[in-house]
């Protein structure tokens, strides 16, 4: 630990290594803080971002201007008094004053609320150095409808949620919010484990803050989960949601929740806003992967030669070609093997002289941390003779060896 006093030069230089321990380097902290201001997302005036403000507050300390740090400070805890890491701030930085600093908070508080203290203080600095490159893409997300205007994606281990708009086909980073997720993290299993799910969801529904307790804070987004792959792998419990906060804290620790994702309220109630019910994709994962724009159109692009050639042969109106693209470990929703399902999907296909095949609103996504598990969803206008057949379906797809295959697929 280092020790910290005021009025003397060489003692702020160890201040200034100080907040380079917590972001890495403070030449990134000083110049990222204000290059990458968070956009405006066409919202309303509101006071300044919490957030930006103590970024600020850190840049003046390492830049050795403790009394505009403490100007910073006191405009943070006046316009947001509820946010309980700005009061520590405040007081280590009225403790300088009068004698040595060691640590974030004072060393004889409570270890563990100083703990989720530092924990925030911790993930929010570092989260400038995570902030995604614009020339970069996440690499889940392959394909979205084009009435997909936005998406989610939740990168647990930075406690970070990333908001993308969708225009015309590419994705233009917008912003990204502090989140706070389940106590014991990710991979929800079952009820009351206290863990945040991984997957691929949907918004289903929007929560106004007056039809809640004070718990959620000022609203909720609930979520599918479980969604059908979580069903299928025995995976339970409900009431996964996006909400805010309590009126009494601005923010909780990044592990702080029953399995939901919590945001702030402002941040909330400004993503409420964005979102559209039904539509809004929202992806969680442990850490998200960005790549170029190169790699992710070639993921894309192979991704639909695979759902395509499931089309071609479905058209070819060959059992034999049609239920190669199916695993010998297919499972479908209510249990059946591979080939009881294939009876029952094949019977409308017996005595067919022509078939043909559409795919329309057709989405694609890796699944999160998975590169062998491939989400395909899509509207399937199938003509068969005369008869004209629409169904909205959702596959799973596992690499198996070379070969993708369907493991699952679910009628919607």
């Amino acid at each position: 630990m280092f020790s910290i006093r005021s009025h003397a030069l060489p003692v702020m230089n160890v201040l200034q290594r100080t907040m380079c321990a917590l972001v890495g380097s403070a030449c990134l902290l000083m110049s990222v803080a204000h290059a990458t201001p968070r956009e405006k997302l066409h919202a309303p005036a509101e006071k300044p971002n919490a957030e930006a403000m103590l970024i600020d507050v850190y840049k003046a300390l390492g830049a050795n201007h403790l009394r505009d740090a403490m100007t910073k400070a006191d405009a943070l805890v006046a316009a947001y008094p509820t946010f309980r890491l700005g009061h520590l701030i405040r007081g280590d930085m009225l403790l300088m004053q009068t004698r040595n600093v060691v640590t974030l908070g004072p060393a004889d508080g409570p270890q563990d609320k100083l703990k989720d203290l530092r924990d925030e203080a911790m993930v929010r600095l570092n989260s400038l150095r995570g902030r995604p490159d614009p020339e970069l893409v996440p690499r889940a997300i392959l394909q979205m409808r084009d009435d997909q205007k936005q998406v989610l994606i939740v990168d647990a281990k930075r406690s970070r949620l990333y908001f993308y708009e969708h225009i015309n086909g590419k994705l233009k980073f917008v912003t990204d919010y502090y989140i706070s997720q389940g106590k014991l993290g990710i991979n929800k299993l079952r009820s009351g484990d206290q863990k945040t799910p991984v997957g691929v969801y949907y918004i289903t529904s929007r929560v106004g803050g007056p039809h809640l307790p004070d718990f959620y804070g000022t609203g909720a987004l609930p979520i599918n989960y479980p969604n059908d792959w979580d069903r299928l792998n025995g995976r339970s419990g409900s009431g996964i949601w996006l909400h805010g906060t309590p009126s009494d804290n601005y923010s909780r620790p990044p592990l702080s929740s029953d399995g939901c994702v919590v945001l702030t309220n402002q941040d909330l109630t400004r993503l409420s806003a964005l979102v559209e019910v039904g539509k809004t994709p929202l992806v969680i994962a442990e850490s998200v992967e960005f790549v170029n724009k190169t790699k992710a159109n070639n993921d894309r692009n192979n991704a639909l030669k695979v759902v395509e050639g499931w089309r071609r042969d479905f058209e070819s109106l060959d059992a034999g070609r049609f239920i190669s693209n199916y695993s010998s470990q297919f499972k479908a929703e209510r249990g059946e093997d591979r080939q009881a399902w294939f009876n029952k999907q094949w019977q409308p296909m017996t005595g067919a002289k022509n078939v043909a095949i559409k795919m329309r609103e057709l989405t694609l996504f890796l699944y999160p941390g998975r590169e062998d598990l491939l989400v395909s969803t899509f509207t399937e206008d199938a003509m068969i003779d005369t008869n004209k057949i629409s169904t909205r379906k959702r596959q799973y797809w596992a690499k198996e060896g070379e070969q993708w295959r369907i493991v699952s697929e679910f009628i919607l």
